[in-house]
């Protein structure tokens, strides 16, 4: 049996599957991962300093012009659009399937791609508000704004990502958690399960089913029902919902 035959025959049988996804998921939006040859770090690299520093906590606070100046040109993909794996799960949901998507993506294609229960762990590129009085703002708003992005009392308008040396919310992962620990199936896709404590979700999964779609190995695939090593667009285009 094919490992596609596989995957379908596990889908086919389950009803309460849980998605936990990561970079590699929007990369066939165009979007690139993190940590490949032509991921985004590659291209922070010219900047003369580390990934981790330019995108963390002490940056934006130290060096807030510029923080925003490698978020808008970096992180932000305004025009990407949703594609088969985006699609496919957000059809598993209407067939009541897929219970909900957990992401450490911050682009919002999952909801654009209409699926409703997305838990995302890193944030999110479409929720900005003001660091002092709190209102919202609208993507528009930051990439339309000329160096730091001032709310009309005076602060500063924050994205509502999670920078490196912030913790991830509190609220988001408890109920991600909860997901996983309840799931009969968890499918990952698209992502190394190096980065923590994010990776640290699969070892809440108690259910019958764990499939790792991903291009190259993870240190889980041992513990896997299935490994499929290929692109998750690719192989979730495949799937029929019955």
């Amino acid at each position: 049996m094919s490992k596609i035959s596989q995957l379908q025959e596990i889908i086919n049988s389950s009803d309460n599957i849980v998605f936990f996804g990561g970079a590699g998921v929007s990369t066939e939006s165009g979007i690139p991962d993190f940590r490949s040859e032509s991921g985004i770090f590659k291209s922070l690299e010219k900047y003369g300093d580390t990934p981790e520093n330019l995108v963390s906590h002490s940056y934006y606070m130290d060096h807030t012009e510029e923080f925003f100046a490698y978020y808008k040109d970096n992180l932000v993909f305004r025009d990407a659009e949703p594609n088969a794996a985006h699609l496919k799960l957000a059809e598993l949901e209407n067939a009541g399937k897929l219970k909900a998507v957990i992401t450490q993506n911050i682009d919002g294609l999952h909801q654009k791609a209409g699926s409703r229960e997305v838990l995302e762990l890193h944030g999110s590129i479409h929720r900005n508000y003001c660091q002092i009085c709190g209102k919202k703002y609208s993507l528009d708003y930051i990439l339309e704004s000329d160096g730091i992005p001032r709310c009309e009392c005076g602060g500063i308008v924050k994205p509502d990502v999670v920078l490196y040396e912030e913790p991830l919310n509190n609220a988001v992962l408890s109920f991600a958690i909860d997901y996983i620990q309840n799931a009969e199936t968890l499918i990952i896709g698209g992502t190394s399960l190096v980065v923590y404590p994010a990776a640290g979700l699969i070892n809440y999964f108690n259910g019958k089913n764990l499939v790792l779609i991903n291009k190259s190995e993870t240190p889980y695939d041992d513990a896997a029902s299935l490994v499929i090593n290929d692109a998750i667009g690719e192989t979730l285009s495949q799937i029929k919902i019955q």
